[in-house]
């Protein structure tokens, strides 16, 4: 089953007709993103790791973090692919066992370096992934994550280089995280030949637009959570307040 679902994954994975991944924090959330048609759920690591108590960042002891992938995985029909940051400090196989023993059917890795948050050194990181992909075969959907546009120059020719050597390595899409400018994004999408994945944020481009530019996948991160705890503040701020927060 799981094989099955990491190629359902895969071939979601579609260049201007992008998967769309509002990515949850639990199962209640993974239920209502299938509930709305969604093919695939997705988790993100900043919300899950919020609601269990931690700061982003690897701070979540990597055994709750898969803990909770697996009680995702367990809630919902449909393919799952986990945020797992930069793999907790484990070993590739051990990565990989442990993720397929979740029953996820894919996983985001990112190549900042969470103690210092510097880049890690695009061959090293490349390495590392090689070391995932064939621990893995194909029994996990890869999405190695780009992080220069956070740590590094905000170019897009330095996502193009990284975003090549992860593909060469045997990711299956790239992440070039908080890119926002639609210029870059089809440039990459036409040097990476269109396996792209898009943080949508409230200045990106809109979905529709975001297809248009080629990109293969679009994910939410944390922002819906943030929304939904914001939500959440407003209503215990009204009950603090003698409100009734229903209205």
């Amino acid at each position: 089953m799981s094989d099955d679902r990491a190629a359902t994954l895969r071939a979601l994975h579609v260049p201007g007709d992008p998967l769309v991944l509002p990515n949850v924090w639990d199962a209640a959330s993974a239920r209502a993103v299938v509930e709305a048609g969604f093919p695939v759920v997705a988790t993100g690591s900043a919300a899950v790791a919020q609601v269990l108590g931690y700061d982003d960042g690897e701070a979540t002891p990597v055994a709750e973090m898969l803990s909770a992938v697996s009680r995702v995985v367990a809630a919902v029909d449909v393919p799952v692919t986990a945020d797992v940051e930069r793999g907790y400090g484990l070993k590739p196989v051990e990565l990989v066992e442990r993720l397929l023993a979740t029953g996820a059917a894919g996983c985001n890795l990112e190549d900042t370096e969470p103690s210092t948050d510097e880049l890690i050194d695009p061959g090293v990181q490349a390495e590392f992934l090689a070391e995932v992909r064939a621990a893995a075969g194909p029994h996990l959907v890869i999405n190695a994550r780009v992080d220069t546009y956070l740590s590094g120059d905000g170019t897009v020719e330095a996502a193009v280089e990284r975003g090549r050597r992860y593909l060469e390595a045997g990711a299956d899409c790239v992440y070039p995280i908080g890119i926002d400018d639609a210029g870059h994004i089809r440039t990459l999408a036409a040097e990476l030949g269109g396996r792209v994945n898009v943080l949508f944020r409230p200045t990106s481009p809109s979905l529709a637009e975001l297809a248009e530019l080629g990109v293969a996948r679009i994910s939410f991160g944390h922002g819906l959570h943030r929304a939904a705890h914001a939500y959440t503040r407003s209503l215990i701020q009204a009950v603090k307040e003698g409100r009734n927060p229903y209205q």
